[in-house]
């Protein structure tokens, strides 16, 4: 192990090593190649070895990328018995992501879950060091299934070590791991360390060796003995080089002098794609032509002289390189006809492994080949049906180009890109359809090439294609016969509107193209592309069809989901609530977390919206993480958007700020509207609810203005009331009349439940004294049961009003009834409104004491409302994606917060029981 030089960094990996009892953690170890990586996991082995630590590894090889979970296989190859103890779904994730089994494709968060759970099993045993190394070259579902462990483990005993080489782009970086950075060795060390391989050197010679080497310690312990190689041979390796190309063609220099059979059989490692020795003893005489020989099966004798120069390892029928510059210096020194025929050779071997056996064929292949092209495609499905998408895209992409048939080529390459979208790789999308642009394609190809350029953040990236376009498309696509595609492409239509605002035209257009497209009138696609297109125009024959619907059974996840945003954007926020609910539910199953932080979000904004902070805090907050987890920019800014305006009804104005600058860096970039619009309410509410009902006036006056980016024709229906309740505060009120009469029109064309609510509110706010109690009271005796914040605002507005009428007395049932709705709901800024007025009635009032939500975090708010509901660890930590362990320790802090000491108070604690 080369160590000199390293204290400082030994130090910390003993540090992590040390710590794992107590709580896990990841770290991520970069450097250039041979700059001591390996060395430093070797000492990190050691430690945890002697520690009594179980070290699981995994080692990224170039030419496994392709292999779905390929990484994730030989990492749990040694508790692989344990998959008994996890949950049965997750089991059956596990076993289809790493056999290929006849099952549903699992989603890569299902299979990442059953791995943090099955590493978790076996860390109750004994505490895990898990080792990644070469981590850039981990297939990318492995990476992903790391990412997502490494990013929970805080209270497990299992630390995650991952190496990567400096400059070389990982799956595993969207994990944000701590990293510990490898520099070059001091001069001291350096020097140390070349004395230590090449004593007899001569002083000038070290020198230009130090110099050449500049502090890497695999250029240190092989130069020289290249140079001295070289020397005997009468040449010197030309020191103008790159020092990664020097040590390469330094490890070919040695290969030259191997028998003719050792540098065959190194060659056929060199691209194999596993380190069974058997495999690549088989290829490695199919090559040399011997197919008789079985005195060495092994080919033992002819590896000696590799293993004596030091190039390679054996042991328990595996060969392992000592360094993967070996690897890519012997792929480099090959000609294409002899890499050719070793990838043949391993074809020909592994003719049971359909996967293995269909990427050395193509690596053989030069030209077009439809048989191979085929094969690859049915290895994508095979991939894609494991999860592993990485892995199918690169299948796709690899049989496009061995595709005979353009049009073949086109479909595979569009495919390819399909699947990419979902990866969240912009780039590989790009170029996938640069490519099949290049082709002479159908009009129903040219159709998914427009509709997948725009399938990034809800097309607001590249805007390469307007709304008005995508209908239009979406118009012909349909007619054409492909009526599917048509309606995802009007889907893309309708998600820019809710997005930017293409005008009411452009609106009513994409409408019209979805009520001729002939779906069901329930179809939940329709309803969902009505209500983001058309809420106010189409509001009435969506709640009205979402409204029978309700009862009903049997919805998938993903139809509820579409349902439950459908039910947002028309403002029936009770709906909205049960739909997403449920999708909520079903997505967490499916371990969807894409669509789970999505449906999360709606139910955050509805929960909010109703007042319901209990539900509201925990769903933004996940709804946020999970949006990071799942690359999701856009919608991670519209959730911090959310997040503020829950800051501001909890009567939080430092978050307030916090949240709208930081939805505001994304928002303003791109012009979401969404985005803009929330946090300009949240500023809004948050001055209302603070008394500064001028600034509130200016803030919420923004959101109704067309020409103003916080424009955004839904959210307008839903604020009429908080405009009204400034403007009368600060006496503004003659300044909306014209707003007033939108509005009212816009209540005539739809019963939107939330804009009716505020009209009632702003009605009686604006109304002359001979009216205002009768508008009140026509409020109130709505039904408001499953609106409780704004029948609370009427009640504290309908007691203001009769406390200035001098109707003391009259006042205080309403402002009391109003009081402790607000202090149940946690709406801080508003009770202490309502206390304020109780005092100025005459009765003396209290203040309100933190509750839970002021004591816990989001994410123990949620574990807490969950135990209290009865489940057990197991149950939440499936639910949130958590080991049983982690939830363990969240609830071990949640009691002393709450000054409990068990499960059984959590109920009292809460409010939700006795």
């Amino acid at each position: 192990m080369v160590l000199l030089g390293r204290a400082a960094e030994t130090k910390r990996l003993d540090a992590l090593v040390a710590r794992v009892q107590e709580r896990g953690g990841a770290l991520a170890v970069r450097g250039a190649a041979g700059i001591g990586k390996s060395a430093l996991v070797a000492h990190a082995v050691a430690r945890a070895s002697a520690a009594g630590l179980r070290v699981l590894t995994t080692t990224g090889v170039e030419c496994e990328t392709h292999l779905p979970y390929a990484g994730l296989q030989q990492l749990l190859y040694p508790i692989r018995a344990d998959v008994e103890l996890i949950a049965p779904r997750q089991q059956e994730a596990l076993r289809t992501a790493l056999s290929g089994a006849d099952s549903a494709a699992p989603d890569v968060f299902l299979v990442a879950l059953a791995v943090l759970n099955l590493v978790a099993e076996a860390a109750e045993r004994a505490p895990v060091l898990l080792v990644a190394e070469d981590s850039h070259w981990l297939d990318p579902s492995t990476s992903h299934v790391l990412g997502f462990v490494a990013r929970r483990l805080e209270s497990e005993p299992i630390v995650l070590l991952a190496t990567a080489r400096d400059g070389a782009s990982s799956w595993l970086d969207d994990a944000e791991l701590p990293e510990l950075a490898l520099s070059p060795l001091s001069g001291a060390a350096a020097e140390a360390l070349l004395r230590r391989h090449a004593p007899d050197l001569e002083p000038a010679s070290r020198a230009r060796l130090l110099a050449e080497a500049a502090g890497n310690p695999l250029a240190l312990t092989e130069l020289p003995r290249a140079a001295a190689d070289s020397a005997r041979g009468g040449a010197a390796l030309p020191s103008w080089l790159p020092l990664t190309v020097r040590l390469e063609r330094a490890f070919t220099a040695r290969l030259s002098g191997l028998p003719p059979a050792t540098r065959t059989l190194l060659q056929v490692a060199a691209l194999n794609d596993s380190v069974s020795l058997a495999e690549t003893a088989a290829a490695a005489r199919s090559v040399s032509g011997d197919r008789a020989g079985t005195a060495d099966p092994a080919g033992s004798a002819d590896l000696e002289p590799a293993v004596a120069a030091g190039l390679i390892d054996v042991d328990r029928g595996e060969l392992r390189f000592r360094h993967p510059l070996m690897r890519s210096a012997i792929h480099q020194s090959m000609t294409r006809p002899e890499r050719h025929a070793a990838h043949r050779a391993l074809a020909v071997v592994l003719d049971g492994q359909a996967d293995r056996r269909v990427w050395h064929r193509a690596a053989a292949t030069s030209l077009p080949d439809e048989s191979v092209a085929s094969e690859l495609q049915a290895a994508a499905v095979r991939a894609e049906r494991r999860g592993g998408i990485g892995a199918a895209v690169a299948a796709l992409d690899h049989a496009a180009r061995l595709s005979e048939d353009p049009s073949l080529r086109a479909d595979r390459l569009l495919r390819a890109a399909h699947l990419a979208v979902e990866l969240g790789s912009r780039e590989v999308v790009t170029q996938l359809l640069d490519e099949a642009a290049q082709l002479d394609l159908s009009a129903q190809q040219r159709a998914r090439v427009v509709w997948l350029r725009g399938s990034f953040d809800e097309g607001l990236h590249s805007r390469s294609t307007d709304t008005r376009d995508l209908a239009g498309l979406a118009e012909r696509v349909a007619a054409a016969g492909d009526r599917d595609l048509a309606v995802r492409i009007l889907w893309s239509a309708a998600q820019r509107c809710f997005w930017s605002e293409p005008g009411a035209g452009t609106r009513l257009y994409v409408v019209s193209v979805a009520e001729g497209l002939a779906l069901d009138d329930h179809d939940p696609w329709l309803l969902a592309i009505l209500a983001y297109a058309a809420p106010v125009e189409r509001g009435a024959v969506v709640i009205e069809r979402l409204g029978r619907l309700v009862p009903s059974q049997g919805h998938d996840a993903r139809t509820d989901r579409l349902l439950g945003t459908g039910a947002l954007m028309v403002g029936s926020f009770d709906l909205a609530r049960r739909f997403s609910g449920a999708a909520v539910t079903g997505l967490r199953v499916q371990g969807r977390l894409g669509l789970l932080a999505r449906s999360l979000g709606a139910t955050a904004w509805s929960a909010a919206q109703l007042g319901d902070l209990s539900a509201a805090i925990p769903a933004a907050e996940e709804s946020c993480r999970l949006g990071h987890e799942t690359t999701q920019p856009y919608l991670y800014a519209l959730i911090r958007s959310i997040e503020a305006v829950i800051g501001a009804l909890r009567g939080d104005p430092d978050r307030v700020r916090e949240l709208t600058a930081e939805a505001e860096r994304v928002g303003l970039a791109i012009a979401a509207r969404p985005v803009l619009a929330r946090a300009q309410l949240a500023r809004g509410m948050a001055a209302l609810g603070g008394g500064l009902f001028g600034e509130a006036f200016s803030h919420l006056r923004r959101l109704h203005d067309p020409v103003d980016p916080c424009f955004e024709l839904a959210l307008r229906c839903y604020t009429v009331g908080d405009l009204v309740d400034a403007a009368v505060h600060c006496g503004r009120d003659g300044e909306i009349r014209d707003v007033m009469r939108e509005m009212e029109a816009a209540g005539l064309r739809t019963p939107s439940p939330a804009l009716h609510a505020g009209l009632r509110f702003a009605r009686a706010l604006l109304a002359e004294d001979t009216r205002a109690e009768e508008l009140f009271l026509t409020a109130l005796n709505a039904d408001l049961t499953s609106w409780p914040f704004i029948r609370a605002r009427t009640q504290l507005a309908y007691g203001e009003w009769l406390r200035r009428q001098r109707r003391a007395a009259d006042s205080r049932g309403h402002l009391r009834a109003a009081r402790e709705t607000f202090d149940a709901l946690g709406t801080r800024p508003w009770s202490d409104r309502a206390r304020q007025e109780l005092r100025a009635s005459g009765e003396s009032s209290g203040r309100r004491g933190p509750d839970a939500r002021d004591r816990l975090t989001p994410q123990e708010l949620q574990i807490a409302q969950m135990a209290a509901e009865g489940l057990t660890n197991r149950e939440i930590g499936q639910k949130l994606y958590l080991s049983h362990r982690t939830v363990s320790s969240h609830l071990h802090r949640i009691f002393p917060k709450l000054g409990i000491t068990s499960r059984s108070g959590l109920g009292p604690a809460l409010g939700t029981g006795s």
